[in-house]
C-alpha cells in the first residue's frame, strides 16, 4: 500500500442544536477531513480533535501543524502493508492520538475498497447492526431536557446519557427518573467532580444508573479506583483510556466496570482493537462514544462497534440529530429500534459528497509523497 498523497480539509459546520457539557458549549464544529490516497484508490477518515484543547491538549491546528510537518512524511516514507501497520509507523510521534487515529482509520478504509470488503468485516466485526443510544448536554431548563428525553424514547433509542456537572446533576435525575421509572440511564460528569463530592456522588446510587461516566481527572484512574470501591453505580473511564495499557492499569485496579472506547482518542483502529480485546478478557464491556462527528467520522463508529465485546448501546445515532445535511450518503440513520445497520458494501458503505464537502471546506492542503530522481 502506496500512501502517494494525504489531503486536509477543514470545513465549518453549525450544529442543529447547541451541545453543552462541563467544558462548555458548542454550536457549530470546525470539522478536520483527511484523505489518503493510496494506490489511485481514497480513504476517507474524520480528525475528531475539537475548536480548543479542553477534552483534550489536541484540537484542530495541532492535529494539522503535526499530520503535515511528521506523520504525514513518516505514513508515505514508510513500508506499509495495510492499515494496521501505519500504528507501528508513527509510533515515534509521542502523542497526538487524534491525529494518527485520523490517518491510520484512512488507510484503513483505502484497504477495504481495495479488498472490496466492507470496514467492518475488515476489522473483526460479528454482527451487522449495532443498538444505539443517545447523549443529550446540558439544557436552558430542566422542561426542556425532559422534552429532549421524551423525543429521543420516541426515536427508538435504547439508552439515554445526560451530561452533569455540580449544580446540574441530582435533582435533574430525580425528575428523569420520576418521569422514566425504568429506562436505561446513565449520565456522564466530563472530570467535573473531585474527591471532595465522595457524598455527594453517593446520592447517584439512588437512581439506578446504568454508569457514571468520568466523574473524576481525565488522568487519573487510583482516584476512581478508590470512587469505585464506596458507590454502588459502574464508573465508566472515557478520557483516561488513552491506550491498551490504561485499560488494563484500569481493570486491574478496579477502577471502573465499563468502559467508553472512542477510537479518535486511542489513537487509531488498531489500538481500539487491542483495548476492546482486553476489555472482552477481562470481562469489562465497551461501547462507542461520539464526538460530534460528521457521517465519515460516525461511519468509522458504526464499523468498529460491530465487534462482540460492544455490548452496550454507543453514542452512534442519526445525522438528523446533529445536522442540517450531512456529508455523507446515505445519511446514517437510526431505526424505530433503535439500530444502525453495518453496510456490506466495500470500505464504509457510505458515499461521500464531494462537491458539498468542497463549498464547505475553508482550508485545504495536500501532502505529496516526496519522489528522489536516480
Amino acid at each position: 500500500m502506496t500512501v502517494e498523497s494525504i489531503t486536509l480539509r477543514e470545513l465549518h459546520l453549525p450544529l442543529k442544536h447547541f451541545f453543552e457539557t462541563s467544558f462548555g458549549r458548542t454550536e457549530s464544529r470546525r470539522v478536520l477531513l483527511v484523505t489518503a490516497n493510496c494506490d489511485g484508490v481514497e480513504g476517507w477518515a474524520e480528525c475528531v480533535a475539537g475548536d480548543g484543547p479542553f477534552f483534550s491538549y489536541e484540537w484542530i491546528e495541532t492535529a494539522w501543524a503535526t499530520i503535515r510537518e511528521f506523520l504525514g512524511p513518516i505514513l508515505m516514507s514508510a513500508q506499509v502493508e495495510c492499515g494496521a501497520d501505519s500504528a507501528a509507523a508513527m509510533a515515534r510521534v509521542r502523542g497526538h492520538n487524534m491525529a494518527k487515529a485520523a490517518l491510520e482509520n484512512a488507510l484503513w478504509d483505502a484497504e477495504a475498497k481495495q479488498k472490496n470488503v466492507p470496514l467492518w468485516r475488515l476489522l473483526g466485526g460479528t454482527r451487522n447492526e449495532i443498538a444505539c443510544g443517545v447523549s443529550i448536554g446540558i439544557q436552558n431548563s430542566h422542561a426542556q431536557l425532559l422534552d429532549k428525553i421524551e423525543t429521543e424514547l420516541a426515536a427508538g433509542y435504547q439508552r439515554i446519557k445526560i451530561k452533569v456537572k455540580p449544580g446540574w446533576d441530582v435533582d435533574v435525575l430525580a425528575q428523569i427518573r420520576a418521569r422514566w421509572p425504568d429506562i436505561l440511564l446513565s449520565c456522564d460528569a466530563n472530570s467535573a467532580y473531585r474527591p471532595k463530592d465522595l457524598d455527594h456522588l453517593r446520592r447517584f446510587d439512588g437512581f439506578n444508573l446504568l454508569m457514571i461516566e468520568q466523574p473524576y481527572w481525565e488522568d487519573d484512574i487510583l482516584q476512581h479506583a478508590s470512587l469505585q470501591g464506596q458507590l454502588k453505580t459502574a464508573i465508566c473511564l472515557d478520557e483516561s483510556i488513552r491506550n491498551s495499557r490504561d485499560a488494563s492499569a484500569a481493570i486491574e485496579l478496579k477502577a471502573c466496570r465499563i468502559i467508553n472506547l472512542k477510537v479518535g482518542r486511542v489513537g487509531g483502529f488498531s489500538e481500539a482493537i487491542a483495548v476492546h480485546n482486553i476489555c472482552e478478557q477481562g470481562g469489562i464491556p465497551v461501547w462507542c462514544g461520539g464526538m460530534l462527528e460528521t457521517g465519515i467520522g460516525r461511519a468509522h463508529n458504526v464499523a468498529l462497534s460491530t465487534l462482540p465485546n460492544f455490548r452496550l448501546p454507543g453514542d452512534v445515532s442519526a445525522s438528523q440529530r446533529y445536522w442540517h445535511e450531512d456529508i455523507v450518503e446515505p445519511e446514517i440513520v437510526v431505526s424505530s429500534r433503535g439500530t444502525i445497520d453495518a453496510s456490506d458494501a466495500p470500505g464504509t458503505g457510505y458515499e461521500i459528497k464531494k462537491d458539498f464537502i468542497q463549498r464547505l471546506t475553508v482550508r485545504k492542503e495536500v501532502i505529496r509523497r516526496q519522489t528522489t530522481s536516480a
